[in-house]
């Protein structure tokens, strides 16, 4: 999924929602997104959703 589809699917979504993400078999909210330029020629720049631990 790019950026783009994923930005339009959540402008979708009612903006109070919480994000969660599958995390060692269970659900965890996203606590941070990182950006990271391509790793290597032709690679794409990639965004790294990382969950909460607190939960």
């Amino acid at each position: 999924m790019t950026v783009e589809e994923l930005v339009k699917k959540l402008a979708e979504l009612p903006p109070e929602a919480v994000v969660l993400m599958d995390s060692d078999g269970g659900l965890s909210r996203v606590s941070a997104i990182e950006f990271m330029d391509g790793q290597g020629l032709g690679a794409p720049p990639e965004v790294i959703l990382t969950p909460s631990m607190d939960e």
